[in-house]
Parts: structure tokens; sequence; C-alpha cells
């Protein structure tokens, strides 16, 4: 039913049933909401929530029967940003996931459309717009626009983003991070001037 609703509102999703598989997915897809159950199969909500948790920073809303005041508190204290009880209103839901992935990456959401003041970005299809412009991304170009806006605000190290869009087993130089961004400031134009250079550390997205 959920995946029924979201793809109508022009969300793209995965579904599974179980804790395990839902850890995999976490581990190889970069989401901008999760919603989980508590009681599941493999390994529960709360296990998936911590897994999630100790590996990258994503909205995480507890969709479960478990209305107990410990149960949610529990789930706040492990790291759900919305705990929501059965039986549940699908808009509410809906309101609920948009307002935490504005929060979470200063964005708004416009028919599965992310935009980012002057940049809209279809995630389905790996599209990117200045100003209503087409832009053109290498893949690694488009995963750094991501990753930053992932973690507006936050300074990341080249190590860090080396890590996060080339992998932890990439054997290059940190400098291929500074050629990539310069690649993409260029092709972002003025709205490059978001990506700010940190003297001896990284890069920020303001």
């Amino acid at each position: 039913m959920l995946e029924s609703f979201f793809s109508k509102n022009g969300f793209e999703t995965d579904v599974t049933d179980n804790g395990i598989d839902a850890c995999t997915y976490a581990d190889k897809t970069r989401y901008d909401l999760v919603i989980l159950d508590i009681m599941m199969p493999g390994k529960d909500g709360k296990e998936v929530c911590r897994h999630i948790r100790s590996r990258y920073d994503v909205p995480i809303i507890f969709l479960t029967a478990l209305g107990e005041e410990s149960d949610i508190i529990s789930g706040y204290e492990i790291g759900a940003d919305e705990y929501v009880t059965k039986p549940f209103s699908t808009n509410v839901l809906l309101m609920k996931v948009n307002a935490l992935i504005k929060r979470y990456h200063g964005l708004m959401i416009r028919d599965g459309l992310m935009v980012v003041d002057d940049i809209t970005i279809d995630p389905a299809r790996h599209m990117v717009k200045v100003s209503g412009v087409p832009v053109t991304l290498a893949p690694k170009e488009y995963d750094l626009l991501m990753i930053f806006i992932d973690h507006k605000d936050l300074v990341l190290t080249r190590d860090q983003i080396l890590d996060k869009v080339w992998g932890a087993d990439f054997d290059g130089y940190d400098r291929t991070v500074d050629t990539h961004i310069k690649k993409l400031r260029k092709a972002l134009g003025k709205a490059g001037s978001h990506i700010e250079t940190v003297i001896k550390t990284g890069y920020v997205w303001k």
C-alpha cells in the first residue's frame, strides 16, 4: 500500500519485508529517507536503525504497531526522527516525509524533483538543471553533488569524500577530489559557489 502511495506521489521506492535485506539495501543505495517497522524477521527495526546510523545520516521514521511510551522513547533514543503508530493517515505520513527530507537536505521536493535554490535534480534519471538549463555531469560529479547536498553545512575532508564517492578501496590520490570538484563547480556555473573550500581540510556545501 505504501509503495503504491509513494510512487503515485513521485517517489522511487525499494521495499523489503526483513531487516537483513534492509541493511543490505541501505549499504548499497543512498536513500533520501527510510521508513522502518520494528517487528521484522532477521533483524528488527531497531537493529536496522543502528546499522544505518553507523554509516550515514538519513531521515528515519518508525512506522509500527508498538505504541507504548517506552517503545516510543526507545525509538527516538536509537536515532529515529519520527515515530508513527498504526493505524495512521497516509497523507499525514507524506507530510512528515516531505518535512524531514526538506529539513535534512535544505531542499524542497516537488513532483519527485529535488530543488536546492536554482538547482533542480531528478534523482530517478540523474538529471540536473541550473536555473532551468540542463547540466551535464559525469557520474562522479553527480555523486559529489549528492554527497554535498546530503551533508549541507558539514565540512567534509578529502578522505571522507574519497570514501563516500570512490569507496574505501580506492588507491588513488586525494587530489582526485580537487580535480572533480573543480569540474563540478564549472558545470554548475554560479551555483558552484555553494561549494566552499576549507583550507587544509576539505570542502563544505553552504
